[in-house]
């Protein structure tokens, strides 16, 4: 991989660009938070060469929603399943707006050509 291809990835939501360390860091949180929140399979971090864990912006938002339902009182197993439950549903609602989108361009009415 070339520099510019790495300067490139800095955009990419889903590039793994984040140490543990530096994730826990970023959330205020511990290691043991990122670890316990893996485990309850809210995310699932990529592992470098060395097999140490690293994280993407995405799954930073993921980790900072579960810390602020945590720090409110929810169990780490309630709170990553209500986020999965909040990220399906957001993403049903995507898929349905595109389908919406399509069918209103299908069914809009054709003009019709100048002197038919």
């Amino acid at each position: 991989m070339t520099a510019d291809d790495s300067f490139g990835r800095l955009d990419d939501d889903d590039y793994p660009a984040y140490t543990m360390g530096r994730a826990a860091e970023m959330l205020g949180t511990t290691q043991g938070f990122l670890r316990a929140i893996g485990e309850a399979r809210l995310i699932t971090p990529l592992r470098s060469e060395g097999g140490h864990r690293r994280y993407s912006r995405y799954q930073l938002r993921m980790a900072a929603r579960a810390r602020e339902l945590v720090d409110q009182g929810t169990p780490i197993e309630a709170a990553c399943r209500i986020i999965i439950l909040e990220d399906q549903l957001e993403e049903a609602q995507r898929i349905n707006a595109e389908y919406r989108r399509a069918a209103d361009a299908e069914n809009a009415p054709q003009a019709s050509a100048p002197g038919a």
